[in-house]
Order: C-alpha cells, then structure tokens, then sequence
C-alpha cells in the first residue's frame, strides 16, 4: 500500500513538472497581438512563429525520439527544461522578430524532449495496474499545461504590469522548481542505460503489429492538434478583428477552455471505454469543426467558446484513445519511439494547416481561410471515422 501511495506521488508529481514544461510552450499565444503591435507583422508571420515550435518538436522527435530509452528519462527532462528556460529569456530579450522565431525553436526543442520520454515516465512510474490512470494523467498534463500557458499569460497580460515579460519570469521560476523536483525527488525508472553515442535518428515508422491502431490513432491526432493550432495561432486576431474582444484574458481563457474540454474528454474516457473513444472523439472534433465554421460564419463568440469545448472534448476522447491504442501495442522497447512517431503526426497538425490559414488569409481573408482548413479537417476526421466504423480498434482498460 506505501508503495503504491508513492509511485502515485511520483507520478503526479512528474505530470506536474509535463504540464510546467508544456505551459511554456502557448504562453505567448495571447501576447501575439501585442508584439504585431510592436514589431509590425502580418498574420501570416504569426502562423509561421507559431509552426517555428512545431518544426522545432518534430525535428527533435525524428532525431532523437528515442533518447530517453537509451541514456534515460530524468536527463532528457532536464535537458527539455532547460531549452524551456532559454526560450523564455529569449522572449525576456526579445528586441525584433528575430528573438521570437528563436524563443519558439527553443520551445519546440523543449517539447520535443518532453512529449514521448515524459508521457512514458509518468507511465513507468504509476503502480502496477495503473496503466488507465497514469495514461490519464501523462495526456491530462500535456493538455492541461497546454491549457494554463495562454490563461497565465492573458491574465497576466491584462490586469498586471509588464505584459510581455511578467509571464516569462513566472515561468522561469516554475521551470528552476521542477527542476528541483526532478533532481531530488523523482528515480529514474530506466535499468539498462545507454552512451548516448548508441542513439541514432530514427526514421518515422511502426512495428507492424502497431499499424492497424496507428492508422486511425494518427489521424485523429493529427485533426485534432490542427484544430488547437488554429485556436492558439488565429483565434486572438479572430476575436480583435471579428467580434472587438480585444481582452488579452478573455482571448487566453477561450484557448484555455479548448484544452481544458480536452482534459475533461479524456477523463471521460474512462466512463465510455478506451475502445470507444477513439470514434466518439472523431465525432466531437467533426463537430466542433461545425460549430467554428458557424462562429466564422456568423461572427458569434458564443459558437466560438462552444467550439472550443465541444472540439477539445472530442479531442481529448480521440487523444487518449490514440494513446493508449498505439502505447498498448507497442513492443516495450520501442515504445517510446512509437509514441514519439505519433507526436510527429500530430505535430505536423499544427504546422502545415496552421500555415496554410495563414497564407490564405491574404488573399481571402481571414473566414474565408478558417473556413477552407475547416473543410479539410473534416474529411479527414470523417475518413477515420469510417475506418474506425469498419475495423475497430481493441485496447485493454
């Protein structure tokens, strides 16, 4: 009983240091308004910030996704917390556009230390059969950091001094904290290190045992981060220009309330079972795409805070069903890259998509750009759907 009242310790204190790390990373999504105010650039340029920390996570999942298996997980965090760190000095500095596009690199590097070798940490060091929990936890701190970056920084940003530096100083400390906590009071859960001399980039890939729940797993994600790229990377302009809600809180809560629903959609799933997430969330993310394309329509804040639920909801159902899907059927010894794989995939969700709005925005305008991405989303969270409908995928609670 002692035993496994500390492995659950340890594992919710190394969500707690996930979720500091993946604050950092949508920190700046309210403040962009301010530096366009600043530096003068487009909304073009905003997308192409924004998907800078998404090449800068894929980069580091391809060449080193694996990493954490061979010299172990607490280096890799460390290392992560301190690319977070650096990217907030970077934003403290930050004098031109130039410091942004590094601030987000260093961002990205960060979260692609942390995504595959911390969600598999807090995993390893759950209790024995607490697999569903510590899945829940792993997820629910990444979404939910994800969550608390954008309504630190609006609040911050709006009712306190120093807007664009008081956020990054906050985090500053949290990262120096869970650095400490790492150091002092989480183990390394791998035996059998490595050099890291042995790590070599890995190509994308799976086992062949994994691809029949990596197909549609990978999908979903890769819709439903598409879809939170849009919300961290437009939806400030979005409320500025469209609807005059130029609050910096109430555009960081907006952001927020989508990966908090998404939170609350994985908790979820352990009322609806592992094997039905997966399709339900498919239907959730169809259908706060719906309800975004209604709120561009119509220019409804309403329908753009029902989106952000109803979207996050789906999304955290699919995420998680995703997760524990391709975590299941993973070979132990390649777990880590395998998961590593599917962040690549969703990664790439809020890259290319998100800068595909931004460049239509020009010429179309900005509805009119939402409005396309809308439309491919969701034939592509629709064919999952179908394929789920045809072969579905077997998952143990």
């Amino acid at each position: 009983m002692d035993g496994d009242r500390r492995g659950w310790r340890q594992c919710l204190l190394s969500g707690a240091v996930f979720a500091v790390c993946m604050a950092g990373t949508t920190l700046p999504t309210p403040l962009y308004p301010l530096y366009q105010e600043k530096f003068g650039f487009s909304e073009l340029t905003v997308t192409v910030v924004y998907a800078v920390y998404a090449f800068g996570v894929i980069a580091v999942l391809l060449l080193t996704g694996n990493v954490s298996d061979a010299v172990g997980r607490r280096p890799v965090l460390l290392w992560g917390l301190g690319f977070a760190a650096a990217s907030a000095v970077c934003f403290l500095c930050a004098t031109g556009l130039g410091w942004l596009y590094v601030g987000r690199l260093f961002s990205g590097l960060s979260a692609g230390l942390f995504t595959g070798a911390a969600t598999v940490y807090v995993m390893e060091l759950a209790p024995d059969g607490g697999a569903s929990r510590a899945t829940f936890v792993a997820t629910a701190a990444n979404m939910g950091g994800l969550g608390c970056g954008p309504l630190l920084a609006g609040a911050l940003a709006q009712y306190a001094a120093w807007p664009l530096y008081l956020p990054f100083v906050v985090h500053l400390a949290l990262a120096a904290g869970s650095a400490a906590v790492l150091l002092w009071w989480l183990p390394e859960t791998v035996r059998e290190r490595r050099p890291l001399s042995t790590v070599r980039p890995q190509r994308p890939g799976v086992p062949p045992q994994v691809r029949k729940a990596f197909v549609p797993a990978a999908i979903a994600s890769f819709v439903g981060f598409a879809l939170f790229g849009v919300f961290t990377s437009v939806s400030p302009a979005f409320l500025a220009e469209s609807l005059n809600v130029d609050n910096h809180a109430v555009s960081g809560l907006v952001v927020a309330l989508a990966f908090f629903s998404s939170t609350a959609g994985q908790l979820a799933v352990g009322r609806v079972g592992l094997a039905r997430s997966l399709p339900l969330g498919c239907a959730g993310l169809l259908a706060g795409l719906a309800l975004l394309a209604g709120a561009l329509h119509w220019d409804l804040l309403s329908l753009v805070v029902l989106s952000a639920i109803v979207g996050g909801v789906g999304q955290g159902l699919a995420f998680r069903g995703a997760l524990s899907a391709v975590a299941q059927a993973s070979p132990a010894d390649r777990r880590a890259s395998v998961i590593s794989t599917l962040f690549v995939v969703a990664y790439a969700g809020i890259s290319v998509p998100v800068i595909g709005v931004g460049v239509l925005t020009g010429p179309i305008g900005l509805e009119g750009a939402g409005l396309v991405f809308i439309a491919c989303m969701a034939v592509l969270v629709s064919t999952a759907g179908l394929y789920l409908l045809r072969r579905p995928v077997r998952t143990r609670t």
